[in-house]
């Protein structure tokens, strides 16, 4: 047997890029630390009740399930942080005003999102409640780009949507409200043929309806060329009509920014967005980097709705797209009891310094570390020397 072998889609992740993962998680977390954000941790694993209480959403598909051997309840493994953490808010902390929260832990996925997904992401992300107005928008989504920029990552840009358009569209015709998650499947993939025949398919669709979105498969490209094709392409219903303004406002406060729109791409929404919603691309990765938006009202299952917008990234997902971790400089240290010993190594490990004894006729292999000193002992000192190359 192959005991070795891990479940598809799943992998072990070895010491170096182990390392620059959790160098990447706490420099993350203490750059969203100096913007105010409050660290929690959820549990891996809750009843499904809470874990799918955002119902009908393409969530609860990827949601692993288990039989909880105390209670008997089917619990569910998390694929998505953002709702346990909207619960924190709305149900544990009970605040009043506005509350930033941050986190990082592991989820799962029952299928691979993509060709080249992993089932296993380590997801790390902040969260604004209670502030509806466009200025938490403004933060998160600089705190995205701050985060992508403290990772490393060159030539980020950032794409803007707001799904509630589509939504707006397809509720003009109540024959097409029950395939709203179909379409915007196709809408992501700017699939017309395929809207076309589900259109046709649909017993009394609206045939202007389709046509509108149609036309929301072309509205990409520079943001205010596709604003203004917008105004005039798409009905001024007050929900488009908002929303445009909307995101005209949030494109006036990132100047500077490479910025992209494509009203059409409604591709990793959870769907639980309402507001404006973003993603982050960079050159080195096939797909989003991060993904966010607002999402107004989802604590309201947890007991009380409040305002929210955040976002999230794949940590694992982010390293591997890096230039490959290098080798870290250490200290060759001989095996030994002795206290002058013990006490010299210790006084390097304390100041950040890694040493490593090498044990008695032992071959030490490792792939993380080069030794460019040791400790010798000279003149009844252990003193550091150089290796030369």
């Amino acid at each position: 047997m192959s005991n070795w072998l891990l479940p598809e889609s799943l992998a072990d992740i070895l010491p170096a890029e182990a390392r620059r993962i959790e160098e990447l998680r706490r420099k993350l977390l203490d750059l969203y630390r100096t913007y105010g954000f409050e660290l929690v941790m959820p549990p891996l694993v809750e009843y499904l009740e809470s874990l799918q209480a955002v119902s009908g959403t393409k969530l609860n598909l990827r949601t692993n399930k288990l039989v909880d051997q105390l209670s008997g309840r089917t619990m569910g493994v998390r694929a998505d942080m953002t709702p346990q953490v909207a619960r924190v808010d709305a149900h544990l902390l009970n605040r009043e005003g506005v509350t930033r929260l941050c986190y990082c832990g592991p989820v799962l996925h029952a299928r691979p999102t993509g060709l080249m997904a992993d089932r296993e992401l380590l997801q790390i992300g902040a969260e604004v409640f209670g502030c509806a107005g466009v200025e938490a928008d403004i933060e998160i989504i600089r705190l995205a780009l701050a985060s992508v920029a403290a990772a490393g990552v060159q030539g980020a840009s950032l794409d803007l949507n707001f799904p509630g358009i589509g939504q707006a569209l397809i509720n003009q015709d109540p024959a097409l409200v029950p395939h709203s998650a179909d379409i915007f499947d196709l809408l992501s993939t700017k699939d017309m043929p395929g809207i076309q025949a589900l259109g046709a398919s649909v017993a009394g669709s609206n045939p202007a309806v389709i046509e509108h979105l149609l036309v929301l498969t072309s509205l990409y490209g520079e943001v205010n060329t596709t604003l203004d094709a917008a105004r005039k392409k798409l009905p001024a219903l007050p929900e488009i009509v908002s929303a445009l303004d909307g995101l005209e406002v949030l494109v006036a406060a990132l100047p500077g920014e490479t910025l992209a729109m494509d009203l059409a791409d409604m591709a990793g929404s959870y769907g639980y967005h309402t507001g404006a919603v973003f993603s982050v691309y960079a050159p080195g990765w096939h797909d989003a980097l991060v993904r966010g938006g607002r999402y107004d009202g989802v604590g309201k299952v947890y007991g009380r709705s409040r305002p929210a917008t955040g976002f999230s990234l794949d940590l694992r997902k982010l390293s591997g797209g890096l230039q490959p971790a290098t080798a870290t400089q250490a200290i060759r240290a001989p095996w030994g009891l002795d206290e002058s010993l013990l006490a010299a190594i210790s006084a390097l490990r304390e100041s950040g310094k890694i040493v490593i004894q090498m044990f008695p006729d032992q071959p030490q292999t490792q792939d993380e570390f080069i030794f460019d000193r040791e400790l010798v002992l000279e003149s009844d000192q252990w003193q550091l020397r150089a290796i030369s190359a």
